[in-house]
């Protein structure tokens, strides 16, 4: 499968008293170089948010307007991509520090082809996480076409007209970082320059 990927890195992250999740460490990574290295083998890459040294070969582009939500930053991910996509796009949002194993998941089950618009990641509960999945390119570029202005919009309600095969992805792969108390369960470090920042 030949696929393009859009990393979304944006929003207040109020719940983190505004802290730059996109650069939270885990596992000796940021949760954008996690990010992007879960889908590493995209034909090309777009991380939408405002962020310190994105890794190699990634553009970065702004939502609009800033801090529109995800679904803004989807349209912008999109519009950065330009004319000529590969015929699949992974969405995933930076937040998900176990998205690789997800996002294997994902591409097995695309490889061996699928029949819906979208592939989504499921947990064993059924919940879908809306910011983990592969969509056909022709498929979101129609119900970006439809939803007209994406400011403050969910991304379930841009994608509600989309058919969808949810893929069980291995437990805790979904999990993602909203809470100090998500960070602390975790195990997940400030960088050192997020730490004085916080305490000035």
């Amino acid at each position: 499968m030949k696929f393009d990927a859009i990393v979304l890195a944006g929003g207040r992250s109020k719940r983190l008293g505004g802290t730059d999740k996109s650069a939270l460490v885990f596992g000796g990574m940021t949760l954008l170089e996690r990010a992007c290295a879960a889908v590493v083998d995209a034909g090309r890459g777009v991380i939408v948010g405002a962020v310190d040294r994105p890794p190699d070969g990634w553009d970065i582009v702004l939502e609009d307007p800033p801090f529109g939500g995800p679904a803004a930053g989807i349209g912008a991910g999109f519009v950065a991509l330009g004319s000529a996509p590969n015929e699949f796009i992974a969405i995933l949002a930076c937040d998900l520090p176990y998205a690789a194993q997800a996002f294997a998941a994902l591409r097995d089950v695309a490889d061996r082809g699928f029949g819906t618009d979208v592939l989504i990641a499921a947990d064993d509960s059924g919940r879908r996480q809306m910011l983990l999945g592969i969509y056909r390119e022709s498929s979101l570029r129609a119900a970006l076409a439809r939803a007209g202005s994406l400011d403050g919009r969910s991304v379930r309600s841009l994608v509600a007209g989309l058919s969808f095969t949810e893929v069980l992805v291995p437990a805790g792969s979904t999990v993602d970082v909203d809470t100090w108390h998500d960070v602390e369960e975790l195990g997940i470090e400030q960088k050192t320059e997020q730490k004085v920042a916080d305490h000035e």
